[in-house]
């Protein structure tokens, strides 16, 4: 089950060097001009959960297997993007093939960093990328709905169906509004299929100078201000520091962020921000080899939460032994949990809550 986070923004507003950060590799060139990312590059990303450290101690496991989240990151879009400025339309499409959108806005002034738009303004420079996601957007169903309006002439159910999805989506294109304000309630895995750029989910990073790292700027408390009216996340880091960070040993990182007054990097916050963006839970398995982490979405049942390790377990499920990480915790491990009544057995109906901690029982 993979799931991945698009990393995009202007040119030159820090995407390449956050995205190095992240995946603590140089595989994405960070320089000083525009385009300099020709190719998306992909990084997967440990997600980083103290949960599977207390696992791995209470249940004196050999190993920790953290879940992760992958990062792509895409070449700087620029204004007139959806006409095909710049290299807009290859961009675009790999926009169109990820599940969230990561958007980096430069917050921080540099004459020696150039800015595509000739100074630094970070809400301008949101709203030039969303106004060019939107134009594409509305491109692409207006093309759609001639072929829809003529199946639906004819009867066909199914395109009705679809025109009907479709039509709030333009409206609030052409009004200025992202497809996501619009998506009809229940219709959330149609919209999915039509790989809208502006229906996916963002989260804001400002990209500030070393020295606002702890606390922001005059440039971050206008995009809060945006990301509030909007109900959007926004997180605060300076990629500069974060390229530092990531290079450090776990001890040398702490005592470093502590000099900044930081309790924990602003990578760890993308990172997490990033898996709730998509609605993603966790669940555990412990045992004497590995306690591991599993990614899974909000609202999963138990047999499709087992297939994520293995099909067969979802072919094959009886049933799962539950433990809560809070009860795990607290009774030491499994088997004080079983003593005190906390172990519990559930069936193919239950719901998977983040935390739990499983064994699948299943006959194949």
């Amino acid at each position: 089950m993979g799931f991945n986070c698009g990393i995009v923004g202007l040119p030159n507003v820090g995407k390449s060097t956050l995205f190095n950060a992240l995946t603590a590799t140089a595989t994405a060139q960070a320089a000083n001009y525009p385009f300099c990312t020709i190719e998306p590059n992909v990084g997967r990303v440990a997600v980083p959960d103290p949960r599977l450290d207390k696992l791995v101690e209470i249940g004196k496991s050999q190993r920790k297997v953290p879940t992760s989240l992958e990062f792509v990151d895409i070449a700087g879009l620029v204004r007139g993007a959806s006409r095909g400025e710049g290299l807009g339309n290859q961009f675009l499409a790999n926009i169109r093939e990820v599940d969230a959108i990561i958007h980096v806005l430069r917050c921080f002034e540099d004459d020696d960093i150039t800015h595509v738009e000739g100074g630094v303004d970070p809400v301008r420079d949101a709203e030039i990328i969303e106004t060019e996601l939107m134009l594409a957007d509305l491109d692409s169903l207006e093309k759609r709905v001639p072929n829809l309006e003529k199946r639906a002439r004819n009867r066909d159910a199914e395109a009705t169906a679809q025109l009907a999805v479709i039509a709030p989506l333009m409206e609030a294109l052409r009004e200025g509004r992202p497809a996501r304000t619009a998506i009809p309630k229940g219709e959330e895995e149609t919209v999915r299929r039509l790989q809208l750029m502006t229906s996916k989910p963002v989260l804001y990073v400002c990209n500030v100078e070393e020295d606002s790292a702890a606390t922001g700027n005059a440039f971050s408390a206008r995009v809060q201000a945006r990301a509030a009216a909007e109900g959007a996340a926004v997180v605060i880091v300076s990629a500069a520091i974060e390229a530092e960070v990531s290079q450090l040993e776990d001890d040398e990182r702490r005592e470093f962020l502590e000099g900044l007054g930081l309790s924990d990097s602003g990578l760890d916050r993308v990172i997490a921000a990033g898996y709730g963006l998509l609605g993603l839970r966790t669940y555990f398995t412990v045992g004497p080899k590995e306690a591991r982490a599993w990614t899974i979405t909000d609202g999963t049942k138990a047999p499709q939460a087992a297939a994520v390790i293995h099909n067969d377990f979802e072919r094959g499920f009886i049933a799962c032994e539950t433990i809560a990480f809070d009860d795990y915790v607290r009774y030491e491990g499994e088997a004080g949990a079983k003593d005190a009544g906390r172990l519990r057995v559930e069936g193919r109906d239950y719901v998977v809550q983040d935390g739990d901690i499983l064994l699948f029982r299943f006959n194949v």
